[in-house]
């Protein structure tokens, strides 16, 4: 097992990777890394979410960052908010004993004149959304002109949240100046395309194998009547007493229903939802951190960039399409060797999912009588 010395990170950045307990490189951070430190290079890395990406590549663009220099160098982009807002905190995190980075964070759903007010600090990293990265470009809010280094992150998520026409406009001001590294869980045509388009045919690749399940979670289903659906997942929550889990649903819709049905019967429950402004995002997820909220009724967007430790369980009260999704949703529990429970609730036409499920990860999923 390789060292983030030995993969040539410096000593300040690795005296604040102790300091947040993060000893040993994963796989994605021992392979990546030694490529995007040494060399100029685009680069595409084909990882699942939870792998330490965010060290991936925040590790290796620190290195290249000048302090000295008060333009933005580095450009990273992600399909989120939350997941904007985590960056730019790890980013700051690694940097406790270096020299000082600045780093900022703008996303839709927040007062671009705050954002504005704030660009004009000095900047060296910029993490955005791609739509309010857009729109400061078009007020000549923000320059790139300096950018030497651009990160997509989760590109897929991008693609699929329809963010082509913005990361298009992106890439094309700083396709000429910059190395570009590109993240992805998976790669559909939307993400091949960009990489022929943008990224140089001799890009770096590294791709990681899909590895089963977490072998600390259990999976279980439970078949009812969609009618008695609340009902049962009513009978799974008393059951779990004080525990705190994630429920997620398919739609926003569906999100706001499941959350107000949660708190008529006196339930701890708070939504998340993509439509929601950023202000109530903010205090649900605080009430949810502090474990004033027990439940939070969640979509699989908004849920990207959450971190909460701790979760006993997670629902899929409507079960996702994408094996991403599932693996994703489930994934939020049984973490630092702790042990978890995912469970779905299905009709007896979904059958067929949960068989996919098993035969895609070779899992069991057991049956639970409602």
């Amino acid at each position: 097992m390789s060292t983030f010395s030995a993969l040539g990170i410096s000593k300040p950045l690795i005296k604040g990777l102790n300091e947040l307990g993060i000893k040993t490189p994963s796989e994605i951070q021992e392979k990546a890394i030694p490529i995007l430190v040494n060399g100029e290079t685009d680069f595409v890395g084909q990882a699942q979410t939870g792998t330490g990406k965010t060290a991936a590549f925040g590790l290796p663009l620190l290195e290249h960052i000048d302090p000295k220099q008060e333009h933005i160098q580095a450009l990273v982009l992600a399909p989120t908010r939350e997941l904007c807002q985590q960056i730019a905190k790890q980013l700051f995190k690694f940097t406790k004993y270096s020299e000082k980075v600045f780093t900022e964070a703008v996303f839709g759903g927040a007062r671009i004149e705050e954002q504005i007010s704030r660009l004009r600090r000095p900047t060296q990293v910029l993490v955005a959304t791609p739509g309010r990265l857009v729109d400061l470009l078009q007020r000549k809010a923000v320059s790139l002109d300096h950018v030497h280094i651009v990160v997509l992150d989760e590109a897929d998520e991008m693609l699929s949240m329809g963010f082509k026409q913005d990361l298009n406009k992106i890439l094309d001001h700083t396709a000429t100046k910059s190395n570009k590294w590109l993240f992805s869980a998976t790669m559909p045509e939307g993400v091949k395309k960009m990489i022929q388009t943008y990224l140089s045919q001799k890009a770096a690749r590294v791709e990681l194998k899909k590895k089963g399940a977490n072998e600390n979670i259990e999976y279980q289903f439970v078949i009812s009547d969609p009618k008695d659906k609340v009902k049962v997942l009513l009978s799974f929550l008393q059951a779990q007493g004080a525990n705190r889990g994630l429920i997620f649903c398919n739609t926003k819709a569906a999100t706001n229903t499941l959350s107000k049905q949660l708190q008529s019967k006196n339930i701890a429950a708070g939504a998340l939802e993509g439509d929601m402004k950023q202000k109530e995002r903010d205090k649900v997820m605080r009430a949810f951190k502090n474990e004033s909220l027990q439940i939070l009724v969640s979509t699989d967007v908004a849920a990207r960039g959450i971190d909460v430790k701790g979760l006993s369980y997670v629902v899929h009260y409507q079960v996702p399409e994408h094996l991403e999704y599932f693996t994703h949703r489930s994934g939020r529990t049984g973490r630092a060797g702790a042990n978890g429970l995912s469970l779905c609730l299905i009709s007896e036409a979904e059958i067929n999912r949960i068989r996919f499920y098993e035969q895609s990860l070779k899992i069991k999923m057991t049956r639970i009588k409602d």
